[in-house]
């Protein structure tokens, strides 16, 4: 009796999880068919992330290769420009689209190693000062939030880097180990609310572990606000990493980025616009993608959105 009774409780169990993964299917599929926006962006951050996986095989040209000869050429469709190098080329004649192409791979590892870092770091702390809050690590970690909240981020990202130099390790490192704060003030706010919900008191009562609570009970449930929150911080890593290499303090040649790009090409905006123009452009796309993205995984995970 007792072994038919847990087959019985396994198969609702199996049947509740399948329930729920087939309702949040059908929600991401009404969702993503209604929403214009989420749509252009989850194929704008497909083709971002394709054309960084196949730099090598898209690109027409090696990106540091020099073509004395076109130095300066303009786009194919203007006057004088060349059917060879397709978006013209940059003061030393190197092709814009394969430098604009392998350009994504420095983007996107850069926001998403730093997104990566800063989650694992603010999520933990969150979580952590959520359930125990009012305790004196937690006022000395919210101390420090706040404090870290008060500087500008740019500045104190051009400190760091000017202290122990610029490199795209450098880069990743003060990206994640700077932006942390946003999430632990979140996911804290989060669990100081999940924490006084009936399940959680049920399983506190029957002895369980708080670290069974916090990272099997509580972390599941506030997933959805991590994801969305990371979406949103990768487009503006983006931003910030094309800022410092724009100033000079990010990625340093041979590797192309598409902030030093911007900064090879405002010596020649006046004469020469597609050299700073393109960059931009690749850099707005993507940004403009992911936060569509981000309002699109928003919907999706949030309950009063439910049909």
């Amino acid at each position: 009796m007792t072994i038919e009774i847990r087959v019985n409780e396994v198969a609702n169990k199996k049947q509740h999880i399948e329930k729920k993964r087939s309702d949040l299917f059908r929600r991401w599929k009404h969702i993503l068919l209604f929403s214009k926006t989420g749509t252009a962006g989850l194929i704008i951050v497909w083709m971002v992330i394709l054309t960084a996986i196949f730099a090598p095989y898209l690109a027409p040209h090696d990106p540091t290769d020099m073509d004395a000869r076109n130095t300066l050429a303009p786009p194919f469709w203007m006057e004088n420009g060349s059917t060879e190098h397709i978006l013209g080329t940059d003061n030393l004649g190197r092709d814009l689209l394969s430098r604009i192409i392998y350009g994504t791979q420095i983007s996107l590892l850069v926001s998403v190693a730093s997104v990566l870092i800063a989650g694992v770091i603010g999520i933990s702390l969150g979580v952590i000062c959520g359930f125990y809050g009012g305790k004196w690590f937690d006022h000395v970690i919210m101390r420090v939030v706040d404090a870290k909240m008060a500087i500008p981020g740019i500045l104190l990202m051009l400190v760091i880097i000017g202290v122990f130099g610029s490199s795209v390790t450098t880069l990743i490192l003060v990206l994640g180990f700077t932006e942390w704060t946003a999430y632990t003030r979140l996911v804290r706010g989060e669990v100081l609310k999940i924490k006084q919900l009936d399940y959680v008191k049920a399983a506190r009562s029957i002895g369980t572990k708080d670290r069974t609570i916090m990272f099997k009970h509580i972390l599941p449930n506030i997933v959805s606000i991590c994801i969305v929150i990371s979406t949103l911080t990768v487009g503006g890593n983006i931003v910030l990493e094309a800022s410092l290499s724009f100033l000079g303090l990010g990625v340093q040649p041979p590797i192309v980025s598409w902030g030093y790009m911007l900064n090879e090409g405002r010596d020649h905006i006046a004469t020469s616009w597609w050299i700073s123009t393109f960059p931009g452009i690749a850099i707005s796309l993507t940004v403009l993608g992911i936060i569509f993205l981000g309002d699109w995984l928003r919907d999706l995970f949030d309950p009063r959105t439910k049909s």
